[in-house]
């Protein structure tokens, strides 16, 4: 098992809107994006979030190597329980998973 975080070239996430989050995986080739997009399951990811798989948006960008994974805030941007405004932190909880190459 390896952490994402040191397969890739960069992890980062950001604010998509007040009620979402989005999560860029950035890897240094098309082979390296194949096999993370192969290994890559987006339940467990849910499960790392909390939240419902079916809820998760993904995208695998096969022309940029990118996988980009959107999903719901717990709470509302900017409310009294956000914790992560920016939604800047995010991406750290993906780059510490692990993954089964």
């Amino acid at each position: 098992m390896t952490r994402i975080g040191a397969l890739v070239s960069k992890v980062r996430s950001k604010n998509a809107g007040p009620f979402w989050v989005t999560i860029d995986i950035f890897c240094a080739s098309p082979d390296q994006f194949e096999a993370l997009s192969a290994a890559l399951d987006t339940r467990a990811v849910a499960t790392r979030f909390g939240t419902d798989p079916s809820a998760i948006k993904r995208f695998d960008l096969s022309d940029l190597s990118v996988i980009k994974i959107s999903l719901p805030r717990p709470v509302v941007q900017g409310s009294l329980g956000d914790r992560d405004m920016h939604g800047a932190q995010w991406a750290h909880l993906l780059a510490e998973m692990e993954v089964d190459l």
